[in-house]
């Protein structure tokens, strides 16, 4: 995960240097800047038009170059940015689409339960003709489409009892806005009563509903007084311009950040005495003033800034976020780092899809699964001290030069997401190479495997976990029988229960405790030291030479056999006389025995001694029903039970990984038995 969020990091660099690069060459083949500022008075009456267009002034009663030039003017200062944008903009020219509305349901979902936007809607009475035709409609829509004013078409035809309730009797225009100042607060639908049905007129209605819910000021008295109070917004943005009503953006911007941002518009037409705005550092007409609990910034001054909804909503997004833009955030920069893992692993093909299918889903469900508490947090009353402070910071890093260049680099990657998509591509395929090249060093198989042995390895790992559940959460090594022997898959289709298994490791076997069997007085006490040396050189040479030849057996898949009881290895050193009396039964009788007794009668006792604390008492091994003779091998399982060491591990090898007598797992530790303590009358004298 670190490894991705720093190629992404990376990325993010590789992004902001590229910007500044771009702009170097269009200043050494022009000369310009983006932030530089354009004359209107060299712009072609076209151009000045589409600026008016994009900024959401009307012109049709400006016939001459002149008056255009002036109301652009009015409205704002004009960079190359904003120039580039909207020829861009103009020269896409794609059709927007637009809502057709099914039912009153679907009107209600859209437009009614929707608070922070604003929809025009044309509805169509039953056999009737629409009051605007579809070559105006599809005017219509592209010019409203600019300032995030949605747009569709509500035919009575398909629902005419809700027709007939809201009284829409005739064909006619609909608008809704909301209608308080707070978020998520109620809408209001008003309906177009004009005779004209041309664009402009209706884009007139339209931008002077909109602009009816900014507060707008006529003179100094109302400005002071409104410069300082203090009410429930920390941001507020100011327009000083000399205009009848603020832009189209500027009201859509104002709708858009209901109940985070209030917007004031300073109508400074017929203003005599400026010197208050002087005072509050106003000198420049038109101006966009943000004030803040920390200051007041004047927008326009820094890189991006322009005067175009697009600009002022990532701007004033930066600032005064809401919960939901940190969340698409975060999403999008989620997606991002996961869909690095389709260059950081090597391998086939298919295996690169798989891995990124298997991060994608991995990495969306814990970010939906971590945002829960978060958005249960920001409820709680006690953290508004932290809301506030958290966006405080963000007003002070966002005000700085460097949030600027980012946010003009964000408009300007997302305006050309072909060249977005074309960086990532080759910042991963730059990845893929030297992760390549790293692996290769390595010695690392897997960057020349092809999709065939990807997937064969795929379906073994598949089969191995159907056929054999994992019994622990341990990393143990996955091996398949059945490339070697094709009759086991038929064995384990005869017999069902074999499919549970469960497929463990036998390396445990190897710390298995195991001593060898001695008895008592068989030696004189010197004899017993010189034959204590002796054992212990030949068990450890035993030991030796037995965990070699059982690691042969669990290496070569075909020596390892389910082992019959009567299969086992007898020991061949000599019988000593304590074990006689246990030979001359019959294996009822053995078996009838209890753990831990003795024949207290006979001359000759086990050394129990050298036996483990933990091991039970016994003389007999359970799994070949043979008594334990003098000097063979013995191995304890963790359950207490002994056994001969070739008959358990033959057991334990053929996959039965548990005790012969009390079925407990044999890789698994339990609490050591209470040991039985011999009588003062059976201790041997």
């Amino acid at each position: 995960m670190w490894l991705k969020l720093f190629f992404l990091l990376l990325y993010f660099l590789i992004l902001f240097v590229l910007a500044r690069f771009f702009e170097a060459i269009v200043w050494y083949e022009t000369g310009i800047f983006a932030t530089q500022l354009v004359d209107p008075v060299a712009l072609s009456f076209k151009k000045l038009k589409t600026i008016l267009e994009c900024r959401g002034l009307g012109y049709s009663g400006l016939p001459e170059k002149k008056d255009v030039r002036e109301l652009v003017e009015k409205s704002g200062d004009l960079m190359e940015g904003e120039l580039y944008s909207a020829l861009k903009e103009e020269e896409a020219a794609e059709s927007v689409s637009s809502t057709n509305f099914s039912g009153e349901m679907h009107f209600y979902e859209l437009v009614e339960d929707t608070k922070d936007g604003i929809w025009l809607v044309q509805v169509i009475a039953n056999d009737r003709s629409p009051l605007v035709g579809k070559i105006h409609w599809e005017k219509m829509v592209k010019k409203v489409s600019r300032f995030g004013i949605r747009t569709g078409t509500f035919n009575c035809s398909s629902d005419p009892r809700y027709c007939r309730r809201r009284g829409w009797v005739r064909s006619t225009l609909i608008m809704s806005v909301p209608q308080t100042s707070t978020s998520k607060g109620k809408v209001m639908l008003k309906e177009y009563s004009g005779h004209k049905v041309e664009v402009e007129h209706i884009f007139k209605w339209i931008t002077a509903h909109a602009a009816s819910r900014i507060k707008t000021i006529y003179n100094a008295e109302h400005l002071k007084e409104e410069w300082n109070k203090s009410d429930q917004y920390w941001v507020k943005i100011y327009l000083f311009a000399n205009l009848d009503q603020p832009p189209a953006f500027f009201s859509a911007l104002s709708i858009k950040f209901t109940g985070r941002v209030e917007f004031i518009f300073v109508n400074v037409e017929n203003w005599d005495n400026k010197s208050y705005m002087t005072d509050i550092g106003v000198y420049n007409m038109p101006s966009y003033i943000l004030r803040t609990p920390e200051g007041i910034y004047r927008y326009g001054n820094h890189a991006g800034e322009f005067i175009s909804l697009q600009a002022m909503d990532s701007f004033l997004r930066s600032l005064q976020p809401e919960v939901n833009d940190l969340f698409v955030l975060s999403l999008v920069l989620v997606n991002l780092m996961a869909w690095m893992d389709l260059f950081i692993t090597q391998g086939a093909t298919i295996k690169r899809f798989v891995v990124l299918i298997s991060t994608l889903g991995t990495y969306n469900s814990l970010l939906i699964i971590s945002w829960l508490p978060v958005l249960g947090f920001l409820q709680l009353p006690y953290l508004d001290s932290f809301y506030e402070y958290s966006l405080k910071l963000l007003r002070y890093s966002n005000t700085t030069t460097l949030a600027s260049w980012v946010r003009a680099d964000w408009m300007f990657y997302s305006s050309h997401p072909a060249l977005f998509l074309s960086t990532y591509l080759g910042h991963g395929l730059l990845i893929d190479y030297f992760e390549k090249k790293r692996r290769r060093n390595n010695n690392n198989d897997e960057v020349n495997a092809n999709n065939l042995e990807w997937l064969s390895s795929l379906w073994d790992w598949y089969t191995s976990y159907l056929f054999h559940p994992i019994a622990s959460f341990q990393n143990f090594p996955v091996q398949s029988d059945w490339d070697e022997d094709p009759d086991l898959f038929l064995e384990r289709l005869a017999f069902p229960d074999l499919w549970l298994h469960p497929l463990i490791p036998t390396d445990y076997i190897k710390n298995l405790p195991m001593w060898r069997f001695k008895c008592l007085g068989v030696q004189s006490e010197e004899e017993m030291l010189e034959g204590s040396q002796d054992i212990e050189n030949d068990s450890d040479s035993e030991s030796t030479d037995t965990f070699s030849s059982e690691k042969e057996v669990f290496e070569d898949k075909q020596s390892i056999v389910h082992n019959s009881p009567g299969r086992a290895s007898h020991c061949d050193a000599e019988a000593c006389s304590c074990a006689n009396k246990y030979c001359q039964t019959s294996p009822y009788e053995r078996k009838g025995r209890s753990y831990g007794s003795y024949n207290t009668n006979e001359d000759m006792e086990p050394d129990w001694l050298t036996w483990p604390a933990d091991m039970l008492h016994c003389t007999e091994c359970v799994v070949c029903l043979e008594n334990f003779e003098n000097g063979c091998l013995l191995m304890g399982l963790p359950c207490g039970h002994v056994f001969h060491q070739n008959c358990i591990v033959m057991w334990l090898a053929g996959g039965r990984h548990c005790c012969p007598v009390c079925r407990w797992p044999s890789y698994k530790k339990k609490q050591p038995y209470a040991q039985h303590q011999p009588l003062s009358d059976d201790v041997p004298s």
